[in-house]
Protein backbone atom coordinates (compact mmCIF):
# COMPACT_ATOMS: atom_id res chain seq x y z
CA UNK A 1 0.00 0.00 0.00
CA UNK A 2 1.28 3.61 -0.87
CA UNK A 3 1.94 5.92 2.17
CA UNK A 4 -0.98 8.51 2.42
CA UNK A 5 0.40 11.42 1.23
CA UNK A 6 0.87 14.96 3.74
CA UNK A 7 0.88 17.57 1.21
CA UNK A 8 1.73 20.30 3.75
CA UNK A 9 4.82 20.28 5.94
CA UNK A 10 8.07 21.78 7.22
CA UNK A 11 11.42 21.52 5.80
CA UNK A 12 15.01 22.70 6.52
CA UNK A 13 18.50 22.79 5.11
CA UNK A 14 21.30 22.65 7.59
CA UNK A 15 23.76 25.72 7.41
CA UNK A 16 26.02 24.62 9.78
CA UNK A 17 30.13 23.48 9.75
CA UNK A 18 30.72 19.85 10.73
CA UNK A 19 33.36 19.57 13.43
CA UNK A 20 36.15 18.99 10.76
CA UNK A 21 38.00 15.84 10.95
CA UNK A 22 36.22 14.50 13.63
CA UNK A 23 33.86 11.99 13.44
CA UNK A 24 32.53 11.20 16.53
CA UNK A 25 31.94 14.51 16.88
CA UNK A 26 30.78 15.36 14.14
CA UNK A 27 28.13 12.74 14.33
CA UNK A 28 26.77 14.21 18.17
CA UNK A 29 26.49 17.40 16.04
CA UNK A 30 24.58 16.05 13.28
CA UNK A 31 22.18 14.37 16.32
CA UNK A 32 22.31 18.02 17.92
CA UNK A 33 20.58 19.26 14.77
CA UNK A 34 18.19 16.83 14.22
CA UNK A 35 16.34 17.48 17.57
CA UNK A 36 17.04 20.71 17.19
CA UNK A 37 14.88 20.32 14.07
CA UNK A 38 11.84 18.05 15.85
CA UNK A 39 11.81 20.83 18.38
CA UNK A 40 10.69 23.12 15.26
CA UNK A 41 8.31 20.53 13.70
CA UNK A 42 10.87 19.62 10.74
CA UNK A 43 9.90 16.74 8.97
CA UNK A 44 12.79 16.80 6.16
CA UNK A 45 16.28 18.36 6.99
CA UNK A 46 18.73 18.38 4.51
CA UNK A 47 22.66 18.61 5.56
CA UNK A 48 25.80 19.63 3.16
CA UNK A 49 27.87 17.53 1.21
CA UNK A 50 30.35 15.64 3.42
CA UNK A 51 29.49 17.20 6.71
CA UNK A 52 31.15 13.75 8.26
CA UNK A 53 33.98 14.06 8.78
CA UNK A 54 33.91 17.53 6.80
CA UNK A 55 34.93 19.08 3.44
CA UNK A 56 38.17 18.31 2.34
CA UNK A 57 39.75 21.42 1.80
CA UNK A 58 43.66 21.41 1.41
CA UNK A 59 42.59 18.95 -1.75
CA UNK A 60 42.56 22.91 -3.16
CA UNK A 61 45.55 24.23 -1.05
CA UNK A 62 48.66 22.00 -1.12
CA UNK A 63 51.06 19.87 -3.33
CA UNK A 64 49.55 16.08 -3.94
CA UNK A 65 52.12 15.02 -2.41
CA UNK A 66 51.90 16.63 0.97
CA UNK A 67 48.79 15.33 1.48
CA UNK A 68 49.10 11.81 1.74
CA UNK A 69 48.84 11.28 5.48
CA UNK A 70 45.75 13.89 5.51
CA UNK A 71 43.72 11.38 3.23
CA UNK A 72 44.75 8.48 5.21
CA UNK A 73 43.16 9.92 7.96
CA UNK A 74 40.17 11.49 6.19
CA UNK A 75 39.78 7.63 5.24
CA UNK A 76 40.05 6.70 8.79
CA UNK A 77 37.35 9.21 9.59
CA UNK A 78 34.97 8.80 6.65
CA UNK A 79 31.26 6.63 7.23
CA UNK A 80 30.75 2.93 7.04
CA UNK A 81 27.08 3.41 5.74
CA UNK A 82 25.78 -0.23 7.46
CA UNK A 83 22.29 -0.48 8.99
CA UNK A 84 22.48 0.19 12.54
CA UNK A 85 26.22 -0.16 12.23
CA UNK A 86 28.86 1.60 14.50
CA UNK A 87 28.86 5.01 12.60
CA UNK A 88 25.63 5.46 11.48
CA UNK A 89 22.90 3.54 13.92
CA UNK A 90 23.39 7.06 16.88
CA UNK A 91 21.92 9.35 13.64
CA UNK A 92 19.12 6.39 13.05
CA UNK A 93 18.07 6.34 16.69
CA UNK A 94 18.14 10.25 16.42
CA UNK A 95 16.02 9.93 13.39
CA UNK A 96 13.51 7.67 14.83
CA UNK A 97 13.11 9.01 18.03
CA UNK A 98 12.54 12.37 16.65
CA UNK A 99 10.32 11.37 13.91
CA UNK A 100 12.65 13.72 11.34
CA UNK A 101 13.83 12.16 7.71
CA UNK A 102 17.18 13.30 6.37
CA UNK A 103 19.71 13.55 3.82
CA UNK A 104 23.43 13.33 5.25
CA UNK A 105 26.11 14.14 3.40
CA UNK A 106 29.03 11.73 4.17
CA UNK A 107 32.56 10.67 2.87
CA UNK A 108 31.76 7.40 2.80
CA UNK A 109 33.97 4.34 3.00
CA UNK A 110 33.77 0.83 2.08
CA UNK A 111 32.93 -1.60 4.55
CA UNK A 112 36.34 -3.72 5.46
CA UNK A 113 38.20 -1.52 2.60
CA UNK A 114 39.61 1.99 1.87
CA UNK A 115 37.83 3.62 -1.46
CA UNK A 116 35.85 6.36 -0.45
CA UNK A 117 32.64 7.97 -2.15
CA UNK A 118 30.88 11.77 -1.69
CA UNK A 119 27.55 10.55 -0.66
CA UNK A 120 24.20 11.45 0.91
CA UNK A 121 22.41 8.99 2.94
CA UNK A 122 18.91 8.89 2.86
CA UNK A 123 16.99 8.12 6.57
CA UNK A 124 13.32 8.04 6.92
CA UNK A 125 11.99 9.38 10.10
CA UNK A 126 11.45 5.61 11.11
CA UNK A 127 15.42 5.58 11.76
CA UNK A 128 15.88 2.99 8.14
CA UNK A 129 18.28 3.69 5.80
CA UNK A 130 16.54 4.17 2.64
CA UNK A 131 19.53 4.14 0.56
CA UNK A 132 22.93 5.56 -0.52
CA UNK A 133 23.71 8.26 -3.52
CA UNK A 134 27.22 8.53 -4.66
CA UNK A 135 28.34 11.11 -6.55
CA UNK A 136 28.90 10.17 -10.21
CA UNK A 137 31.69 12.21 -11.05
CA UNK A 138 34.36 13.96 -8.56
CA UNK A 139 35.04 17.07 -9.62
CA UNK A 140 38.80 18.40 -10.25
CA UNK A 141 41.07 17.49 -7.49
CA UNK A 142 38.25 15.51 -5.67
CA UNK A 143 39.51 12.72 -8.14
CA UNK A 144 42.03 11.39 -5.83
CA UNK A 145 39.82 11.71 -2.57
CA UNK A 146 36.94 9.67 -4.12
CA UNK A 147 35.82 6.86 -6.80
CA UNK A 148 33.18 7.63 -9.43
CA UNK A 149 29.74 6.70 -8.10
CA UNK A 150 27.78 4.61 -10.88
CA UNK A 151 24.35 4.78 -12.25
CA UNK A 152 22.69 2.28 -9.56
CA UNK A 153 22.50 5.31 -6.88
CA UNK A 154 21.19 7.76 -9.03
CA UNK A 155 17.63 7.45 -7.75
CA UNK A 156 14.86 8.86 -6.05
CA UNK A 157 13.43 7.31 -2.49
CA UNK A 158 10.19 7.39 -1.47
CA UNK A 159 9.40 8.95 1.94
CA UNK A 160 6.72 7.88 4.30
CA UNK A 161 5.28 11.63 3.53
CA UNK A 162 4.42 10.17 0.22
CA UNK A 163 6.43 12.00 -1.73
CA UNK A 164 10.26 11.22 -3.38
CA UNK A 165 13.32 12.37 -2.93
CA UNK A 166 16.52 12.42 -4.46
CA UNK A 167 19.86 14.35 -3.92
CA UNK A 168 22.90 15.47 -6.05
CA UNK A 169 26.14 16.35 -4.69
CA UNK A 170 27.81 20.32 -5.83
CA UNK A 171 28.68 20.62 -9.43
CA UNK A 172 26.99 17.36 -10.39
CA UNK A 173 24.36 19.21 -10.77
CA UNK A 174 25.88 20.49 -13.62
CA UNK A 175 25.30 17.15 -15.48
CA UNK A 176 22.30 17.44 -17.22
CA UNK A 177 22.03 14.15 -17.77
CA UNK A 178 22.21 13.46 -14.15
CA UNK A 179 19.22 15.93 -13.53
CA UNK A 180 17.37 14.23 -16.04
CA UNK A 181 17.75 10.80 -14.74
CA UNK A 182 15.90 11.91 -11.22
CA UNK A 183 12.95 14.13 -13.14
CA UNK A 184 12.20 10.84 -15.13
CA UNK A 185 11.86 9.01 -12.25
CA UNK A 186 9.18 11.03 -10.72
CA UNK A 187 11.25 13.19 -8.35
CA UNK A 188 9.02 15.76 -5.92
CA UNK A 189 12.03 17.05 -3.56
CA UNK A 190 15.36 17.16 -4.10
CA UNK A 191 18.01 17.48 -1.47
CA UNK A 192 20.93 19.70 -3.37
CA UNK A 193 24.42 19.42 -1.12
CA UNK A 194 27.15 21.89 -1.48
CA UNK A 195 30.42 22.89 0.07
CA UNK A 196 31.48 26.20 0.77
CA UNK A 197 32.30 27.47 -2.79
CA UNK A 198 32.86 31.04 -1.94
CA UNK A 199 35.19 30.74 0.26
CA UNK A 200 38.13 29.68 -2.05
CA UNK A 201 40.76 31.66 -4.27
CA UNK A 202 38.68 32.34 -7.37
CA UNK A 203 35.18 31.75 -6.62
CA UNK A 204 34.36 34.75 -3.96
CA UNK A 205 32.55 36.53 -6.84
CA UNK A 206 30.74 33.56 -8.37
CA UNK A 207 30.16 31.14 -5.98
CA UNK A 208 27.14 32.11 -5.26
CA UNK A 209 25.82 33.10 -8.14
CA UNK A 210 26.59 29.40 -9.63
CA UNK A 211 24.48 27.87 -6.61
CA UNK A 212 21.70 29.92 -6.99
CA UNK A 213 21.50 29.64 -10.69
CA UNK A 214 22.30 25.44 -10.79
CA UNK A 215 19.36 24.75 -7.82
CA UNK A 216 16.99 26.94 -9.20
CA UNK A 217 17.34 25.90 -12.70
CA UNK A 218 16.64 22.16 -11.36
CA UNK A 219 13.37 23.59 -9.31
CA UNK A 220 11.94 24.96 -12.39
CA UNK A 221 12.98 22.27 -15.01
CA UNK A 222 12.17 19.49 -12.62
CA UNK A 223 9.26 20.78 -11.25
CA UNK A 224 10.85 19.72 -7.36
CA UNK A 225 11.01 21.38 -4.16
CA UNK A 226 14.81 21.83 -3.85
CA UNK A 227 16.17 22.50 -0.57
CA UNK A 228 20.14 23.48 -0.74
CA UNK A 229 22.15 23.08 2.27
CA UNK A 230 26.09 24.14 2.37
CA UNK A 231 28.60 23.91 5.11
CA UNK A 232 31.01 27.13 5.77
CA UNK A 233 34.50 27.10 7.05
CA UNK A 234 35.18 27.70 10.60
CA UNK A 235 38.24 27.75 12.85
CA UNK A 236 38.02 23.91 13.32
CA UNK A 237 39.00 23.80 9.31
CA UNK A 238 41.35 26.50 9.40
CA UNK A 239 43.34 24.78 12.18
CA UNK A 240 43.46 21.21 11.29
CA UNK A 241 44.93 22.66 7.91
CA UNK A 242 47.28 24.72 9.43
CA UNK A 243 48.48 22.54 12.08
CA UNK A 244 48.75 19.18 9.54
CA UNK A 245 49.89 20.59 6.60
CA UNK A 246 51.44 24.02 7.21
CA UNK A 247 50.19 27.92 6.06
CA UNK A 248 47.80 28.44 3.43
CA UNK A 249 45.41 31.75 1.96
CA UNK A 250 43.55 30.19 -0.54
CA UNK A 251 40.58 29.05 1.57
CA UNK A 252 39.52 31.49 4.36
CA UNK A 253 36.28 31.36 7.01
CA UNK A 254 32.94 31.85 6.22
CA UNK A 255 31.05 30.96 2.64
CA UNK A 256 27.83 28.75 1.83
CA UNK A 257 24.34 29.14 0.50
CA UNK A 258 21.41 27.46 1.26
CA UNK A 259 17.73 28.02 0.69
CA UNK A 260 14.61 26.08 0.43
CA UNK A 261 13.27 26.74 -3.63
CA UNK A 262 9.93 26.75 -4.93
CA UNK A 263 9.46 24.58 -8.38
CA UNK A 264 8.79 28.39 -9.86
CA UNK A 265 11.89 29.42 -7.99
CA UNK A 266 10.68 31.52 -5.46
CA UNK A 267 12.18 31.58 -2.30
CA UNK A 268 10.06 29.94 0.41
CA UNK A 269 13.27 30.31 3.14
CA UNK A 270 16.77 31.89 2.76
CA UNK A 271 19.17 32.43 1.12
CA UNK A 272 21.88 32.39 4.06
CA UNK A 273 25.25 32.88 3.43
CA UNK A 274 28.15 33.54 6.31
CA UNK A 275 29.47 31.37 9.40
CA UNK A 276 26.30 31.94 11.50
CA UNK A 277 24.81 27.90 11.86
CA UNK A 278 21.30 28.06 10.93
CA UNK A 279 18.35 25.81 10.14
CA UNK A 280 16.89 27.48 7.30
CA UNK A 281 13.04 26.31 6.99
CA UNK A 282 9.70 26.58 5.94
CA UNK A 283 6.58 24.63 4.68
CA UNK A 284 6.98 23.60 1.61
CA UNK A 285 3.16 22.65 -0.16
CA UNK A 286 3.10 19.34 -2.18
CA UNK A 287 -0.32 20.64 -3.30
CA UNK A 288 0.81 23.09 -5.42
CA UNK A 289 2.79 21.25 -7.46
CA UNK A 290 -0.58 20.40 -9.67
CA UNK A 291 -0.32 24.22 -10.73
CA UNK A 292 3.22 24.03 -11.82
CA UNK A 293 2.39 20.94 -13.98
CA UNK A 294 0.08 22.64 -16.24
CA UNK A 295 2.59 24.77 -17.37
CA UNK A 296 5.28 22.34 -17.34
CA UNK A 297 5.72 18.70 -16.85
CA UNK A 298 9.01 17.33 -17.43
CA UNK A 299 8.34 13.79 -16.36
CA UNK A 300 5.22 13.98 -18.53
CA UNK A 301 4.09 16.07 -21.56
CA UNK A 302 6.77 18.22 -21.74
CA UNK A 303 9.19 15.66 -22.64
CA UNK A 304 8.64 14.74 -26.20
CA UNK A 305 10.46 11.30 -25.90
CA UNK A 306 9.55 10.99 -29.42
CA UNK A 307 12.26 13.56 -30.30
CA UNK A 308 14.82 13.86 -26.98
CA UNK A 309 15.32 10.42 -26.17
CA UNK A 310 16.88 9.42 -22.94
CA UNK A 311 18.05 6.59 -20.85
CA UNK A 312 20.94 6.03 -18.18
CA UNK A 313 22.73 2.45 -17.19
CA UNK A 314 21.09 1.92 -13.38
CA UNK A 315 23.18 -1.08 -13.03
CA UNK A 316 25.57 -1.77 -10.12
CA UNK A 317 29.29 -1.34 -10.78
CA UNK A 318 30.64 -1.72 -7.34
CA UNK A 319 30.51 -5.00 -5.30
CA UNK A 320 28.52 -3.92 -2.23
CA UNK A 321 26.26 -2.39 -4.56
CA UNK A 322 24.89 -5.57 -6.35
CA UNK A 323 23.57 -6.91 -2.83
CA UNK A 324 20.70 -3.99 -1.65
CA UNK A 325 21.69 -4.33 2.13
CA UNK A 326 19.50 -1.52 3.21
CA UNK A 327 16.01 -3.31 1.79
CA UNK A 328 17.24 -6.69 3.22
CA UNK A 329 14.60 -8.15 5.39
CA UNK A 330 15.79 -6.85 9.27
CA UNK A 331 19.06 -4.69 7.81
CA UNK A 332 17.33 -1.88 9.49
CA UNK A 333 15.60 -3.15 12.63
CA UNK A 334 17.16 -2.86 15.97
CA UNK A 335 16.79 -5.99 17.65
CA UNK A 336 17.32 -5.65 21.75
CA UNK A 337 18.56 -8.42 23.60
CA UNK A 338 15.51 -8.79 25.48
CA UNK A 339 13.87 -9.54 22.44
CA UNK A 340 16.27 -12.42 21.50
CA UNK A 341 16.06 -13.92 24.72
CA UNK A 342 14.92 -17.75 24.89
CA UNK A 343 15.17 -18.05 21.24
CA UNK A 344 17.28 -20.64 19.23
CA UNK A 345 20.52 -19.29 17.47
Amino acid sequence: MAPSKTPKFKVAAAHAAPVFMDKAASTKKVIRLIEQAAVDDIKLLVFPETFIPGYPYWIECYPPLKQVGALVKYAEESVVVEPNGEDVSGIQDACRRTGVAISLGVSERIAGGHTLFNSQVIIESNGSILGVHRKLQPTYCERYVWAQGDGSTLKNWPLSLGYNLGGLACWEHTMNGARQALIQQNQHIHAGAWPALSTMAGFEAVADAQIEALMKTHALTAQVFCITASNYVDDTCLDWMKENLGEQDLVKAGGGWSAVLHPFCAFIAGPHTGAEEKLIQGEIDLSQLGGVKVWVDAAGHYQRPEILNFNFDARPLWADEKIDKFSLKGANTKITKEETEGKPE
